[in-house]
């Protein structure tokens, strides 16, 4: 606890010495990568295999369940899952 209340001093006094100009120049450094579309498309990529992962890729009405090859068996509803 003593090490993260230190941190946050540390980082607020160096954030405070560098002012509101360096501030606003990360800002738009960081839109300007964010808006550029290879993050954009490398993002929706990655929030796709994440919500494959945590099951939200589904939306059929059916159970998916991992085969042994490692691809997704739809085929069972998910009411007749045992």
């Amino acid at each position: 606890m003593k090490a993260f209340v230190l941190g946050a001093a540390v980082g607020y006094v160096l954030g405070a010495k560098a002012g509101r100009g360096r501030y606003d120049q990360i800002v738009r450094t960081y839109r300007k990568l964010a808006d550029h579309p290879a993050v954009q498309g490398a993002a929706g990529i990655a929030r796709a295999k994440v919500g494959e992962k945590a099951g939200f890729g589904n939306r059929t009405g059916h159970a998916s369940a991992q085969t042994g090859n490692g691809r997704r068996d739809v085929s069972e509803p998910a009411h007749q899952r045992p």
